[in-house]
Formats: C-alpha cells, sequence, structure tokens
C-alpha cells in the first residue's frame, strides 16, 4: 500500500505541474479534507475545484516534487511551486512541506504547509512585507481565496465552496 499512496503523490504534483486539475482531483476520495494557509480547510469537492480554479488560472506555474515518502497510510512531500501571482503579476516560489492521510489509494486529508509571511512577501510585494505577519490581511486573503473558488463551483456546477 505505501508504494500505491507514494505513486498517488507523484502522480498528484504530476498533474499539477501539467496543469490537469480534473487529474488532480482523481486522486481525492469524495470526503477528502485540505488544508493550507491561503484556503484554511475545505471538504469534499473543494479540494478537487480549487486544484482545478488555481491550475487553470496560472499559465505559467511549475511545480517541482523535490521529496516525497509514504509509509502505511501516512505520507509527506515537500514540493515547489514556481508561479506569477496574478493579482500583482509578481513571481512566486514557494516551498511547501505537505502531510497526507490515504484510504483505498486515494487522498483522504492533506496539508500543506508554508511560510505565509514568505509567500506574502513575493506574492503581494510591499503590501506584504509590511503586512504579510498581520492577521486581518490573512483573513482578507482567505475571505477573497474562497469567494473566488465558489464562483468557480457554481461556474462548475459543483456549487460546493
Amino acid at each position: 500500500m505505501s508504494e500505491e499512496n507514494r505513486q498517488t503523490i507523484a502522480r498528484l504534483y504530476s498533474a499539477m505541474d501539467a496543469h490537469d486539475g480534473d487529474s488532480m482531483a482523481a486522486c481525492y476520495a469524495p470526503d477528502a479534507r485540505f488544508e493550507d494557509p491561503v484556503f484554511g480547510p475545505l471538504s469534499g469537492e473543494q479540494a478537487g475545484d480549487m486544484w482545478r480554479m488555481l491550475t487553470s488560472r496560472s499559465k505559467d506555474l511549475r511545480v517541482e516534487l523535490a521529496e516525497h515518502h509514504s509509509d502505511g497510510d501516512r505520507g509527506t512531500a515537500r514540493w515547489i511551486a514556481r508561479y506569477t501571482f496574478g493579482p500583482t503579476g509578481r513571481k512566486v516560489t514557494n516551498d511547501i512541506r505537505a502531510s497526507f492521510r490515504f484510504g483505498e489509494g486515494l487522498i483522504a486529508e492533506h496539508t500543506d504547509q508554508f511560510s505565509f509571511y514568505r509567500w506574502a512577501r513575493q506574492a503581494l510585494g510591499p503590501m506584504g512585507l509590511l503586512l504579510g505577519w498581520a492577521p486581518p490581511l490573512r483573513l482578507a486573503l482567505r475571505r477573497r481565496a474562497l469567494e473566488d473558488l465558489a464562483t468557480f463551483s457554481r461556474k462548475q456546477g459543483t456549487g460546493t465552496a
């Protein structure tokens, strides 16, 4: 089972690098849970829709799966995303640590961790440098990300966000 889960991790990030949100979504169990510093907690179809939205928007997204491991029903990965943040046009390199729990060969839980402050400095420039540490900025960005996800989901017909 560990090798199957390791292959699922590799398939997830290969699909992201190919801008294939549908293939990414297929790596998740229907009731999967996802969480990261920008979107916060998501569940069910929200995770798949988030990846569909992000891969469809970022024309220059490049993903490197630096390392990944699996042991039993748990797994980890370190992946690096390079892209242009659309709202500001600024280049971002985000080094992310992921942890997974699997069920029946699919991702049941996925948590991404990265420095929000480092990300905000790159994505938002001077505003991120000054306010990237402040909870109000994080909350405002999360609200916007979730609004964008809800709009995307409605257009896709899932309406789950």
